[in-house]
């Protein structure tokens, strides 16, 4: 008799300085210090020093959905940057910008007016006196390494603080850093139908 095993996805909010796989040699954080769900495993990157939405799965096929750029599912940023970014550099950003010898493909982004409301980081970004800062929104359709916070200083405005809000139509919504839930079955049909 063969037993069906039921694919589980889990929408984590991960806390900054959380390495994003579930065993650390040298004793850092992992998502197993917030997950005791077995075979479930990150759908893409999101670094140690950024925070904010990560999906994990069983689901191989859906695993692939999520992190291929031909699915073309956008990844929702908010981005606080070092000083206030003119129109051009928010032009270059949106056009794309050289890092690693090639260039990113066009993304939206959005100079935002006010802080967004979200929780605080344990540990404060670094502050500067004389160095005002600024929060972006941005939206990519592909996933180059550390590709966000190459993208800002590429254009004089390093990233001092990173949070994913969105990976196409599932938003981080009210989970607090270090919660997680479960995903539906109608959140999964819309991955599949996003387009």
């Amino acid at each position: 008799m063969t037993v069906h095993r039921t694919a589980r996805t889990l929408v984590f909010n991960k806390p900054y300085d959380v390495l994003p796989c579930f065993t650390d040699p040298e004793g850092r954080q992992t998502l197993g210090d917030y997950i005791d769900v077995s075979g479930v495993y990150a759908a893409g990157r999101l670094d140690r020093d950024s925070e904010g939405l990560l999906l994990l799965t069983s689901d191989g096929a859906l695993a692939h959905r999520i992190t291929d750029p031909e699915h073309h599912l956008p990844k929702v940023y908010l981005v606080q940057v070092e000083r206030i970014p003119d129109a051009a550099a928010v032009e270059r950003l949106q056009q794309g910008v050289v890092v690693g010898g090639r260039r990113t493909k066009p993304a939206r982004v959005r100079l935002l007016l006010e802080a967004p409301q979200i929780p605080e980081r344990p540990v404060p970004i670094r502050f500067r006196k004389h160095v005002p800062t600024a929060w972006l929104e941005l939206t990519l359709r592909e996933g180059m390494n550390r590709q966000v916070r190459r993208m800002t200083a590429a254009v004089g405005h390093p990233t001092l603080r990173l949070v994913r809000v969105a990976i196409g139509p599932i938003f981080l919504g009210a989970l607090l850093p270090g919660e997680w839930r479960e995903l539906t079955k109608a959140e999964t049909a819309e991955i599949y139908g996003y387009s």
